[in-house]
């Protein structure tokens, strides 16, 4: 495509009001962006607290983590089995690595 004789490149995806937007309008590139942010903020939540209290560090997660995987929901809500299970295994991971709740599944 040319716009006043300059080539326009073709972009495979691209983010707008902070949502991935590709192609296929396929929602998983989107959820993998979200889960990455959320597995790092729940990590730097674990080793910032000193504090090993469970309800405090549930409270972060509620606080800090949550919003990033229901930011937009209603726009890129994921079908795929896949997607779901990485946005589940976010809060899995989280509450395993919690005093107390290690063994459960």
């Amino acid at each position: 495509m040319y716009l006043d004789n300059s080539a326009l490149s073709v972009l495979t995806q691209d983010r707008d009001l902070c949502i991935i937007v590709n192609n296929s309008l396929s929602p998983t590139a989107h959820v993998m962006d979200s889960v990455s942010k959320a597995h790092r903020r729940s990590a730097l939540i674990l080793r910032a607290f000193t504090s090993q209290d469970v309800n405090l560090l549930v409270r972060a997660y509620l606080v800090y983590v949550r919003p990033l995987l229901e930011h937009n929901t209603i726009i890129w809500t994921s079908y795929f089995v896949k997607d779901i299970e990485a946005i589940q295994r976010v809060q899995r991971r989280f509450t395993k690595r919690l005093r107390g709740y290690g063994n459960y599944s």
